[in-house]
């Protein structure tokens, strides 16, 4: 299999270099091509603006959405951002390696998906009309793919539990795995998250190897969260809310997974 690792951290010699190295290693010897978008290391531009196109914007103003549509579908991207889409193609999973900071990932690395992630390739794309709402959440152009982050934190685990004062982890993570891996259609898996960074010796250190190998080699078996498809019929479109006789009187992020007492179909 192919994997992609896009990694968003500045030094190489931290622990997220260290796991990074373990990952590729793992992956290497289980027979997978790996490989890895160094977001520091490539000096990547975070920003998106009318440079990632190599035209001039369309009209008397630079417009995100439609300049990057044209840019995409008349090969007039910048090299590094046709390169970084050329990668998630060839890749059959998709890992994002970060440090959680101030509760999301690096600017560099949200700078990644904005630029990487254009009209037309990623989201804009399928029928919109009122009995679909384009190809996205379950659906679009990388449908088919896993995707899984790693993550570490300084915090607890406690701090990020079901009461905890930072807020569950789930949630936090939640529009990282619907709104940017769900959404263009990736199968996405629970997180490998990594508490108390600080707190790191050498045996905890190996602990944590044996068990995120572990989940790197069940990376193609392991069931993903169950989220909800948009257009298999539990939400109601063109509103895009959910069934009325669906998790009645229930709010927050969990709505969006399917409960283990219902059914997968509509």
């Amino acid at each position: 299999m192919n994997v992609l690792l896009v990694y968003a951290h500045p030094e190489p010699r931290s622990l997220n270099g260290a796991l990074k190295d373990f990952t590729v290693s793992r992956l290497e010897a289980a027979g997978h091509s790996v490989q890895v978008s160094d977001l520091y290391a490539m000096n990547w531009k975070a920003s998106l603006d009318a440079r990632d196109s190599t035209g001039a914007p369309l009209g008397d103003r630079f417009d995100p959405s439609l300049d990057s549509k044209h840019a995409f579908e008349n090969g007039l991207q910048s090299e590094d951002i046709a390169l970084e889409q050329k990668k998630l193609l060839w890749a059959d999973a998709l890992i994002l390696q970060f440090p959680l900071w101030w509760f999301s990932m690096p600017a560099i690395l949200k700078g990644w998906v904005e630029r990487v992630y254009a009209y037309g390739f990623a989201y804009g794309v399928g029928e919109h009309s009122d009995a679909r709402w384009g190809d996205r959440y379950g659906e679009g152009t990388l449908a088919g793919k896993r995707a899984m982050l790693i993550v570490t934190t300084g915090g607890w685990e406690s701090h990020y539990g079901a009461r905890g004062i930072n807020g569950p982890i789930d949630d936090l993570l939640f529009p990282i795995h619907h709104g940017i891996l769900y959404y263009p259609g990736f199968d996405v898996l629970p997180p490998f998250v990594i508490y108390r960074t600080g707190k790191m010796d050498e045996m905890r250190y190996a602990a944590t190897c044996e068990t995120l190998g572990q989940r790197l080699d069940n990376l193609w078996t392991a069931p993903p969260i169950p989220f909800r498809p948009q257009n298999a019929g539990a939400y109601e479109i063109p509103a895009l809310t959910l069934r009325a006789d669906i998790a009645s009187g229930n709010t927050g992020f969990a709505l969006h997974h399917i409960q283990s007492c219902e059914s997968q179909s509509p």
